[in-house]
């Protein structure tokens, strides 16, 4: 490395042996402040201060090399306000220039003039002027962390070799702090990720609602890996992958999107292969639009025992940083956590499901071996009674009865039917879905909703919308079993609805005569209607009920055809 002529000799009364004894005191002290703290970034900003104390240097920075060790993944800087660094920018990479050749080179260099080395490539706008540079690098165990840079020293002269010297040993040391401080902030980081594991599997194996489950595990993994987003991808039915969960600092309406099989990314996480993204925005195999929005790209699959069950996708902003390989390490070992949790809460459900299933069983052989027969035969020996009976108005009020028996027996049936019918015979037809989970929810709830259809919803109704419709009825009906204590129930389904900007839809309306929805109550169930419904381009909300005086609650959910 070519470098500036060091000034003159010190003057007799001021030789090398008293201007080290000068400035031990300040390396001493620099030293100290520079080992005094754990925290990585706080370490750098301290070795930026002791050196520009040490030198006098009016600014000081220190690059970060990233893993490849071909570029800077950060930069610390003491000297230029915070002002002045927003006017400049983007901080350098250390792709030109002589930051980058330093880089390349990582020997000491010492400059009177910095802009007249040929490496120079020129500051930046607003970048304050330099002209005494001295740089000198950073090695941790051995490895080339950094480059720490100083730059105009106070009063105009240039540095010297005692300046050289003392930031040579205040260098040292600072690979010390910075080897320390980057074990305690991986183990910190490990403890975080582990904490969140155990928070998801938590989650997963509470029973809880799966949606919310879901939202915990994008959630976390958002924060953990301090990326933008935090996105959980599930198999979709048509082929590719739907994103099912998204837990971001801003409002998206990705929920429901379906990434196609043709995808790339897609077609290697189906295959149980890890995807790391240097820059969606120009990555080809980016072809959504809510994927180029954003910068550095992890997504894992989230697999267990060979099987893949979705995937998990962390994207950080435009010009982020990258993943470093200790976070996709953690990364992919918190997906495995996740998938693990997934499968047994999967496992979980299905014996709970199985033994619903068993309980509907037993349940419609006891209305169809007794309740029925009972009421057959009360239903005989009323007829019999009526025929006997010679008093108009009692033969009037037993026909009545009568003919009441007959419509239980009829919605008896209808129940017994839904009880016996499995998830895989669910007819196709939108009209005979929404009548097979009104007669599902009759079950538990011990009436039998009422309901009507306006217009003609398994022509006019798409299976996307036909599909979140049901769903969103579901989880209206749960609400109403769960928390209403109704003893009414409405639903609507009007396929002909305007929706408020004038888009012809489809409308939901369950109304129930319960206790309402208190101030303070859990609104997880309201928020996952919400949610589906702007997935699709609509909107869910809730009112009065149906009960004296608007007692209860009616939920309204639509969405465009």
């Amino acid at each position: 490395m070519s470098a500036a002529p060091s000034p003159g000799p010190p003057s007799p009364s001021s030789g090398p042996a008293a201007e080290l004894a000068v400035r031990m005191p300040q390396l001493l002290e620099a030293m100290r402040s520079v080992g005094s703290g754990l925290e990585l970034h706080s370490t750098l900003e301290r070795i930026c201060g002791a050196a520009a104390a040490l030198t006098d240097a009016r600014y000081a920075g220190i690059g970060v090399v990233d893993e490849d060790g071909d570029a800077l993944a950060d930069f610390v800087f003491h000297g230029v306000d915070a002002g002045i660094a927003r006017r400049i920018g983007r901080f350098p990479d250390g792709h030109k220039g002589l930051l980058g050749a330093l880089i390349r080179e990582p020997d000491p260099v010492r400059l009177v003039d910095v802009t007249e080395d040929p490496r120079f490539s020129g500051f930046p706008e607003h970048h304050p002027r330099i002209r005494g540079f001295l740089g000198v690098p950073i090695r941790v165990q051995g490895e080339v962390f950094g480059n720490l840079y100083l730059g105009e020293k106070r009063g105009g002269d240039p540095f010297n070799d005692y300046d050289l010297t003392m930031v040579r040993v205040l260098a040292t040391e600072a690979g010390i702090a910075i080897g320390n401080a980057r074990l305690y902030e991986a183990a910190q980081q490990r403890e975080r990720w582990i904490d969140g594991s155990v928070a998801v599997t938590t989650a997963l194996l509470s029973g809880g609602d799966a949606e919310d489950a879901l939202q915990v595990v994008a959630e976390r993994a958002r924060r953990l890996s301090g990326s933008a987003a935090g996105i959980v991808l599930l198999p979709a039915d048509e082929g590719g992958m739907e994103i099912v969960a998204v837990a971001s600092g801003r409002p998206s309406d990705a929920l429901g999107t379906v990434v196609p099989p043709e995808s790339g990314i897609v077609a290697e996480l189906l295959e149980g292969q890890p995807v790391f993204v240097a820059d969606a925005a120009t990555d080809p195999r980016m072809i959504t639009g809510f994927g180029r929005a954003y910068g550095p790209v992890m997504a894992l699959p989230l697999q267990s025992d060979g099987r893949v069950l979705g995937a998990l996708v962390t994207p950080r902003a435009r010009g982020g940083r990258p993943f470093t390989e200790a976070e996709r390490t953690l990364a992919i070992q918190f997906a495995s956590q996740a998938a693990l949790a997934l499968m047994m809460a999967e496992t979980q459900r299905d014996r709970e499901r199985l033994a619903v299933y068993e309980d509907r069983d037993r349940i419609a052989r006891d209305l169809h071996d007794l309740v029925i027969q009972r009421l057959f035969t009360t239903g005989m020996m009323l007829e019999s009674a009526r025929r006997d009976s010679l008093v108009p108005e009692v033969r009037q009020g037993v026909g009545n009865a009568v003919d009441e028996l007959d419509v239980t027996i009829q919605e008896i049936r209808t129940a017994i039917f839904a009880l016996q019918q499995g998830p895989a015979e669910a007819p196709s037809g939108l009209r005979t879905r929404v009548l097979r989970e009104i007669n599902m929810a009759a079950v538990p709830l011990g009436f039998q909703p009422a309901h009507r259809f306006v217009g003609a919803l398994d022509t006019t109704v798409g299976d996307l919308t036909g599909k979140n419709l049901i769903a969103a009825l579901r989880e209206a009906l749960s609400n109403a079993f769960r928390h209403a204590a109704a003893t009414r129930i409405e639903v609507v389904v009007d396929a002909t609805a305007v929706l408020p900007d004038g888009r012809p839809g489809v409308r939901l309306t369950v109304a129930d005569d319960g206790v309402g929805i208190p101030a303070g109550g859990r609104r997880s169930g309201l928020r996952n209607l919400r949610r589906r419904a702007e997935s699709l381009g609509g909107d869910s909300g809730y009112g009065p009920g149906i009960g004296t005086d608007g007692g209860g609650t009616t939920v309204v959910w639509q969405v465009p055809h």
